[in-house]
């Protein structure tokens, strides 16, 4: 990277020279309040989607938090009923790792609610040593983007009978330094859990943008964003990482900080036809020239339906 004549990288030495505030980036200005609205959060026990659940709650929509981990899930529902005085946040179960799980919430949903406006593909795992999910799909690819795909296909129907409605991606930064590899999808060839988890991010940049080409006309908005490097437990797996996190902690935005474009993407009103673009701190951004190929976006949506048996045309 851009060295300084401190040696220092530019980024880490304009986060010195201006202080938190560079770090900090966009924040969503939208007072839009969301009665009457249901929202389902992938992820939303901790980190940024706990955050985002939290805010759409304060808004006062009906948030559907879907994680692996109940325990961890209830305890978070609770305290975000107990602040924002919203009882209408409750748990369901959300294996992305999982087919079948995903399928099962899926049924679930739809037989308990008539609505769905906004779906947010918040959870995501990076830098696994390598596993195979119960389907046998690389954990990365599994969990990022196959999983986020099952579920978005499932649940389509009824975002375009609440339309207006939005599909929001968290994707990251990393899409930069991704590949779609498909003579190699699984890892099995050569494996990088840094690389795996980049080439994950730039599915989900090409799913949105295919996705959004495929629901022009319905009113149902598809968005991805990056957002910033964010002191959260997605570094678990990795002892090296957790330990500069913990160092460099002052540099890293807050979860709220982080949730802030993913709130933005979901209820800003301007966005309201915006569709196929990618944001970072609440502005659209650059996306990767591997992220602009449609060859590789309809390839890549194809393979997904193949892997995971489904027609989705």
């Amino acid at each position: 990277s851009l060295q300084t004549a401190a040696g220092l990288p530019l980024p880490a030495l304009l986060r010195l020279l201006t202080g938190k505030r560079y770090v900090a980036g966009g924040r969503c200005k939208s007072a839009a309040r969301l009665e009457g609205k249901v929202a389902i959060i992938t992820g939303a026990n901790t980190g940024i989607g706990k955050e985002t659940a939290r805010d759409l709650a304060r808004r006062g929509a009906r948030v559907i938090v879907a994680c692996r981990d109940i325990a961890k899930a209830e305890a978070a529902a609770s305290e975000i009923r107990a602040e924002t005085g919203n009882q209408q946040v409750t748990v369901r179960k959300l294996d992305l790792a999982d087919s079948k799980s995903i399928r099962e919430f899926a049924e679930k949903f739809l037989a308990e609610e008539k609505e769905l406006h906004i779906l947010i593909n918040n959870a995501g795992v990076m830098l696994c040593p390598y596993s195979k999910t119960a389907d046998g799909f690389e954990m990365h690819l599994g969990v990022n983007h196959l999983g986020h795909f099952l579920l978005t296909f499932l649940l389509l129907e009824r975002l375009k009978q609440s339309a207006p409605a939005r599909i929001v991606n968290v994707s990251s930064l990393a899409h930069h330094a991704g590949r779609i590899r498909f003579h190699d999808l699984h890892g099995e060839k050569s494996y990088n859990r840094g690389l795996a988890y980049c080439h994950s991010k730039l599915a989900n940049v090409l799913f949105t943008r295919e996705l959004a080409r495929r629901l022009q006309g319905t009113k149902v908005t598809a968005n991805a964003l990056h957002p910033g490097s964010v002191r959260s437990e997605l570094v678990r797996h990795s002892f090296v990482m957790m330990w500069l996190w913990k160092i460099f902690s002052f540099f890293l935005k807050t979860p709220w900080e982080g949730a802030q474009t993913s709130v933005h993407c979901a209820v800003a009103e301007e966005l309201e036809s915006v569709t196929g673009q990618y944001f970072s701190d609440c502005q659209p951004a650059y996306v990767s020239p591997w992220g602009r190929d449609d060859e590789t976006a309809k390839k890549l949506w194809s393979v997904s339906c193949e892997l995971l048996g489904i027609q989705w045309d």
